[in-house]
C-alpha cells in the first residue's frame, strides 16, 4: 500500500517542514549529484522524458498519451517507458494489457499499454533496449527525469497550475524531488497543465532560462453522460481534488467524494463502504480510469465496484494545436543529431 502524501507539503511551510529542512537539504544535495555527474547511455531510438517537479500526479501520464498520438499521426512507432510503480516487477517486462494486472505492472502501465507498446523496468536502460527491439523508433517515458540513466533527446517537466510544487520544499520537507533551480536547468520545456497561479514561480525560472513553455489543460471525453447526475465519486490518484474539480466542471452533482493515497490498492472494507453508500443514497458510482483499472486486480467485491462504477475518461489538450507535433519533431530532430554526432 502507498502511504499518503503528508498534508503539510501541500500548506505553506511551517514547523514541520522546518524541521525537516536539514534532510531536504541532503536529499537535494544527492539529486543534484545525480543530475549533473550520472552516465547515461544511449540507445538507437529517440527518447521524451515527462517528468514533473515533485512527488505525486501532475498530469505525466495524460501528457504522455497525447505525445503518443502526435507520433503516430506522423507515422511512427512509439513505446512507453515506466518504471511500473505499485506493481511487483523487478526486470524490465513487456505489458500484456489483457494479460497483466495492475498489481504486477502498475496502474499507469496498464493504461499506456492500451495505446502504444509499453515496457515496465527499474533498469529504465534495459527497458528501452527492449522497446528497440519491438521496433519503436521514439521512447516516451512516464517520469524517471530525475534519477534515469538514459540520454533524453527532450525532457518535459509537467506542473500542475492549481497546486503547483506545494511548500515547495525538497523531499522530506516537502514534496519536491530535486532543487528547483536544477530540475528547471536540465529540462528542455515546461508543461503547465490547468488553471491557476501555482505554477507562477516555475514559469518565471523557466522563461528567465528561455524555456519554451506550453500550457494545456485536462479535458473530460463522455462528460455529457454524467451530466446532472448525483453521484459518488473517489480517486486514488496523485490529486483527487482535481478529479473532483473536472467533474464539477462538467456538471455532475457529487453527493459523496472520497479521496485516498495515489495507486492505493482498496481493502475489501473499504469497497464495501463505497458500494454500500452509493446502494443507500441512489448514486451512481463514478471514479478515474487509473482506479478502474487497478480495481481489475482484484477479487470478490473489487470486481463489483469495478463493474457498476463508470469512468470519466480524461484527455491532455495543448492550448496550440502544434505543440504536440512541435514536442515529437524536436525530439526526433535532436536524436538525429545525436546518432550522427552532428
Amino acid at each position: 500500500m502507498v502511504s499518503e502524501a503528508p498534508p503539510f507539503w501541500w500548506q505553506r511551510r511551517g514547523v514541520q517542514s522546518a524541521l525537516l529542512s536539514p534532510f531536504g537539504w541532503v536529499y537535494g544535495r544527492v539529486a543534484r549529484r545525480i543530475m549533473d555527474t550520472r552516465v547515461r547511455s544511449q540507445v538507437d531510438a529517440a527518447v521524451i522524458c515527462v517528468g514533473n517537479f515533485t512527488v505525486g500526479g501532475s498530469g505525466k501520464t495524460p501528457t504522455a498519451l497525447t505525445l503518443a498520438k502526435a507520433a503516430i499521426a506522423r507515422g511512427l512507432k512509439p513505446g512507453f517507458l515506466s518504471r511500473g510503480y505499485g506493481g511487483a516487477i523487478r526486470h524490465a517486462r513487456l505489458v500484456d494489457p489483457a494479460k497483466d494486472t495492475a498489481r504486477l505492472v502498475g496502474d499507469e502501465p496498464m493504461l499506456l499499454a492500451a495505446k502504444a507498446t509499453t515496457v515496465v523496468s527499474p533498469d529504465r536502460v534495459a527497458g528501452a533496449k527492449m522497446l528497440v527491439r519491438e521496433g519503436c523508433d521514439i521512447i516516451i517515458m512516464d517520469d524517471g527525469f530525475q534519477s534515469a540513466r538514459l540520454v533524453f533527446d527532450l525532457a518535459l517537466l509537467v506542473v500542475d497550475a492549481r497546486r503547483g510544487i506545494g511548500n515547495g520544499c525538497v523531499f522530506p520537507a516537502g514534496p519536491v524531488r530535486a532543487p528547483v533551480i536544477d530540475q528547471v536547468r536540465h529540462a528542455d520545456a515546461l508543461v503547465v497543465v490547468g488553471d491557476g497561479n501555482g505554477a507562477d514561480p516555475m514559469i518565471r525560472m523557466a522563461a528567465r532560462a528561455a524555456k519554451p513553455i506550453h500550457l494545456a489543460r485536462l479535458e473530460p471525453r463522455n462528460a455529457a453522460k454524467f451530466r446532472d447526475r448525483n453521484c459518488l465519486a473517489f480517486a486514488a490518484i496523485g490529486d483527487p481534488e482535481k478529479f473532483f474539480i473536472s467533474l464539477e466542471e462538467a456538471h455532475v452533482r457529487i453527493a459523496s467524494r472520497h479521496g485516498f493515497p495515489d495507486h492505493h490498492h482498496f481493502a475489501e472494507d473499504e469497497i464495501a463502504d463505497l458500494l454500500t453508500e452509493a446502494e443507500l443514497y441512489g448514486l451512481d458510482i463514478i471514479t478515474t480510469a487509473k482506479d478502474h483499472v487497478r480495481l481489475r486486480s482484484g477479487h470478490g467485491r473489487a470486481i463489483e465496484l469495478m463493474e457498476k462504477s463508470a469512468v470519466l475518461e480524461i484527455d491532455l489538450v495543448f492550448d496550440s494545436p502544434h505543440v504536440a507535433d512541435a514536442i515529437i519533431n524536436a525530439a526526433t530532430d535532436a536524436f538525429k543529431r545525436r546518432r550522427t554526432g552532428a
